[in-house]
């Protein structure tokens, strides 16, 4: 019988609740692209409060190194799914709140304030998500299928992406400007608790892994999964780290820069750049599958290795597209972006496993998927605006130029466990 077919349930709630985490994490860096300026953050100009929006869209890549942390402790201590289950509930009960919160316009600068420390929420919720769906996958994993399987999480992302950009779109067209600035912006937040709901269903009729149980059963998980982490595997967590740059780098600065740059610095209508965007997306779920057969058939560090060269090229094109080609040429430019973002995204899921053993792999996957996320994440965009600001779009393709050019280092720099099984044990204990 087909895999597949066999771990449908598995492979349903990897996806499913990913998809919801990243809805909700889409949903704030789209509005953050488009309405958070003016309504949380009064400054001197457009650009500005751009700026502003932006840092509050990098707040969450700081929290998720500490999620990762704490997710992470009882990921390896009480197993996957029930820390799955609560990082799913924080991440939503964070996203529904936003919905609720005034304007400066309404209580001043409590409005930041609140927004701010809602946004650490979702990143902190978002920490603990991917690492423990990319494990609940490749962990139940039949042997030759761990990248199949574990490019179910990151199939989530593009779904979570179209549902988001999505219903923005659509409430664009259907609303007036000044409802939509009102309220208009709230709906997607609070369709978030239907989509968590989902979520949560799907996730509570799922077990362990059997990687985890086998663990438990040769010794007792260690009391600081973290420690143990740092102490003797530090060098997969460099190596992870910047074995994740690359993916960061290309999507934030393909979404919610590119639609920040478009709309209030090129003046594009919002609507159309959004409709470019969500078809541009179909290419990242298409290069996700194209690097998980891949990946398959030769192994993750082949596919990742030669997504960030093709990462590192692009860089060469994207800024002077962004600043001045016309729109067909933005899309076919964000389009590839995006495809070269699935090979660098598709074999996370079953390489960054292979780096840690089972009782320390949760905290060592989310942490290295984090801690990667701030440099490719938020570093990126917020100096790409900073840049762009001062009048220099043409550069902003660099920092993908060295995105893939660190992500090379990881990759090269990574040692997997015997065979690149998820499930081996490392050749020297």
């Amino acid at each position: 019988m087909n895999p597949i077919r066999q771990h449908r349930r598995i492979l349903a709630a990897a996806l499913a609740g990913t998809a919801v985490e990243f809805y909700d994490f889409y949903v704030y860096a789209t509005a953050a692209a488009l309405v958070f300026g003016p309504l949380f953050f009064p400054a001197e100009s457009e650009s500005a409060q751009l700026l502003l929006s932006l840092m509050s869209f990098g707040l969450a890549f700081f929290a998720r190194p500490v999620g990762a942390i704490a997710f992470g402790h009882f990921g390896d201590r009480i197993g996957r799914k029930s820390t799955l289950v609560a990082s799913l509930l924080l991440m939503g009960i964070s996203t529904l709140l936003i919905a609720f919160l005034p304007t400066y316009e309404m209580v001043g600068w409590v409005a930041p304030v609140l927004l701010c420390i809602l946004r650490f929420g979702q990143g902190f919720g978002l920490g603990g998500e991917w690492g423990g769906a990319a494990l609940l996958a490749v962990e139940n994993a039949p042997k030759g299928w761990e990248a199949r399987f574990g490019s179910a999480p990151q199939l989530g992302a593009p779904l979570g992406f179209l549902a988001a950009n999505g219903l923005f779109l659509l409430l664009g067209v259907w609303l007036p400007e000044d409802a939509f600035n009102d309220w208009g912006w709230r709906i997607p937040f609070l369709l978030s608790a239907v989509l968590v709901g989902l979520g949560l269903w799907v996730r509570l009729r799922i077990g362990e892994t059997p990687a985890f149980r086998e663990a438990l059963e040769r010794e007792a998980p260690p009391m600081v999964p973290l420690g143990r982490l740092l102490r003797n595997h530090w060098g997969p967590v460099i190596a992870g780290s910047a074995g994740v740059i690359a993916c960061f780098a290309i999507f934030y600065l393909s979404t919610a820069f590119a639609l920040g740059h478009l709309t209030t610095g090129r003046g594009m209508v919002r609507e159309l750049v959004l409709g470019v965007q969500l078809a541009a997306n179909s290419f990242l779920a298409i290069g996700i599958v194209v690097a998980a057969i891949w990946a398959d058939r030769t192994n993750p560090r082949q596919v990742l290795a030669a997504g960030a060269v093709a990462t590192a090229l692009l860089g060469a094109v994207f800024g002077p597209v962004l600043g001045g080609s016309s729109l067909p040429i933005v899309f076919v430019t964000l389009a590839a972006s995006l495809f070269v973002m699935g090979l660098v995204y598709g074999p996370l899921g079953a390489w960054l496993p292979t780096l840690f053993p089972p009782l320390v792999r949760y905290t060592g996957v989310s942490v290295a998927f984090n801690a990667g996320g701030i440099i490719g994440g938020a570093v990126v965009a917020v100096e790409a605006q900073k840049i762009t600001m001062q009048g220099g779009i043409a550069l902003v393709g660099l920092f993908l130029t060295v995105a893939g050019m660190l992500t090379f280092a990881g990759v090269f720099m990574a040692r997997p466990l015997r065979a690149e099984s998820p499930v081996a044990e490392p050749l020297i204990p």
